[in-house]
């Protein structure tokens, strides 16, 4: 890794991984220097795609290339045990998109690994790094609001979606949980820390994969977070954090907030909207711009997405899928 630029590789070449790639590209200190698929043909189109010099028809090669700094997992959550493993193996740092494993124990492998072999690792929780969210967190920590009493947080797509798709395949660990609800659920771990309680209902597929699921969490603070997830319907997905003084809404997108609106007690409502040079609302360049001043900085984690944070998000997706019955192959019963 030089001063100047950090070097990227690419495992996985689906539409996440395009994505990210295109906002790798726009910044001055990343470069894109390899991509990986199990298809050869997949790899050299992407490359192609994006002037990435290296493509390489399998994993364990993009793992092995000393000339990454850091990978990018980005497969279904399913393989991320195996891929991102496979990179922290060889040594690679690793940033693994959302949810980070399919459950705790497969994210807990891969903290004790990464921390074994002194790499570092974060999950893709872009949100974390939003400046916007940055700012709201901010605000709640300040008691702009006073003490959280609730918050309501939705993610729901229309669909539908065909038994064939991946939010409806087992083997690919779907469903709206992993996929969708990792990010109500997130937004409530990030104001009020990891629940002292957990209530969950779902609705399931003939596939026993969760259409649409909705969980009470509770803090014994007195706190609640209603959080509900759908792929069978679409929602508003918005934000709202009420407290002893006053509320915050995120009209809608809170998972990649642009604007926040501040509610408080006796004065006029404030707007608060993301800077100029924010990015778009889908941008991975906030969380792309943590991992590089992380390396920079010689660090193994980051703060903004703490992996202690991340084991409590995938405890509590535990419990609400042990609540609704919801497993997936491969995992012990």
């Amino acid at each position: 890794m030089s001063a100047e630029r950090v070097r990227w590789g690419i495992l996985a070449t689906g539409g996440i991984a395009a994505a990210m790639a295109a906002d790798l590209v726009d910044l001055p200190d990343a470069e894109l220097v390899a991509v990986a698929s199990r298809s050869e043909a997949s790899a050299k189109e992407f490359a192609e795609r994006f002037g990435i010099p290296r493509a390489y028809g399998d994993w364990a090669s993009l793992a092995e290339d000393a000339d990454v700094d850091v990978v990018y997992v980005a497969t279904p959550h399913s393989a991320h045990r195996a891929a991102a493993g496979l990179c922290l193996e060889a040594g690679r740092n690793v940033l693994c998109e959302k949810a980070f494993t399919l459950n705790s124990r497969e994210a807990e492998e891969l903290v004790a690994l990464a921390k074994e072999r002194g790499a570092f690792l974060m999950e893709g929780m872009w949100t974390y790094c939003n400046p916007v969210v940055r700012r709201l967190k901010a605000l709640v920590e300040d008691g702009a609001i006073g003490e959280v009493r609730t918050i309501q947080a939705d993610f729901g797509l229309e669909g539908p979606f065909p038994p064939s798709h991946r939010l409806r395949d087992p083997m690919q660990g779907g469903g709206a949980l992993l996929d969708l609800g990792v990010y109500p659920v997130s937004f409530a771990h990030l104001l009020l820390g990891e629940p002292d309680g957990i209530s969950a209902r779902a609705v399931l597929s003939d596939e026993n994969v969760d259409l649409q699921t909705g969980a009470l969490l509770s803090w014994e603070s007195g706190a609640l977070a209603s959080v509900h997830c759908s792929i069978v319907g679409g929602t508003s997905i918005g934000a709202s954090v009420t407290g002893s003084k006053g509320r915050i809404d995120v009209p809608d997108g809170f998972f990649f907030a642009d604007r926040f609106v501040l509610h408080r007690d006796g004065r006029a409502p404030e707007e608060f909207v993301a800077a100029p040079d924010h990015g778009a609302r889908n941008s991975f360049r906030h969380e792309a711009t943590e991992v590089m001043r992380a390396l920079r900085a010689g660090e193994t984690e980051s703060p903004l997405v703490p992996l202690d944070g991340t084991l409590a998000v995938m405890r509590t997706m535990d419990t609400i899928r042990e609540q609704i019955g919801v497993r997936y192959p491969g995992e012990a019963n």
